[in-house]
């Protein structure tokens, strides 16, 4: 392979002949046209896509693991290996985010249509959302850790 220096943005190598010779960037690929919106929508239905084939995958092969973990599982490693680039769902992932909460909507109402269930077990149902709520954090806290440490090691030779 021949060796290769960056001057002026410009690239210099060695020809065939060992002589030193420019040679012309690749100019930019052309950007995506599609908008942003339909852009996010593609990926939202890219990321549903793999949760259905994960969940399909997981009832076919009788694993006492729901389909959506199956998936997530999935996305990490295809993301992880370069496979899957993380532009081709970024956009689709913060749109799910961002209009999460549109998903409760539905658990909400149904709530509302129980009130003797609140007045009965309605501390059991705080004490489990908390108790959730808290695992969450904590899971996440040291996830988030682990992924540091696993960075600032990579980082330092």
């Amino acid at each position: 392979m021949p060796n290769r220096a960056t001057r002026g943005g410009l690239l210099y190598g060695m020809s065939t002949r060992g002589k030193n010779h420019r040679v012309e960037p690749r100019p930019d690929p052309k950007p995506c046209r599609i908008p942003p919106l339909a852009l996010a929508g593609l990926q939202a239905i890219l990321l549903m896509g793999l949760w259905w084939v994960s969940d399909l995958a997981a009832r076919a092969a009788g694993i006492p693991v729901p389909g959506s973990v199956l998936g997530l599982g999935l996305l990490v490693l295809l993301l992880g290996t370069g496979v899957l680039p993380l532009g081709w769902v970024k956009a689709g992932a913060e749109l799910l985010l961002a209009e999460m909460l549109l998903f409760f909507i539905p658990a909400v109402v149904a709530v509302v249509n129980y009130p003797a269930v609140i007045l009965h077990r309605g501390w059991q149902i705080l004490a489990v959302i908390l108790l959730g709520t808290a695992a969450v954090m904590v899971g996440t806290a040291f996830a988030v850790e682990a992924a540091v440490r696993f960075q600032a090691r990579r980082r330092t030779p």
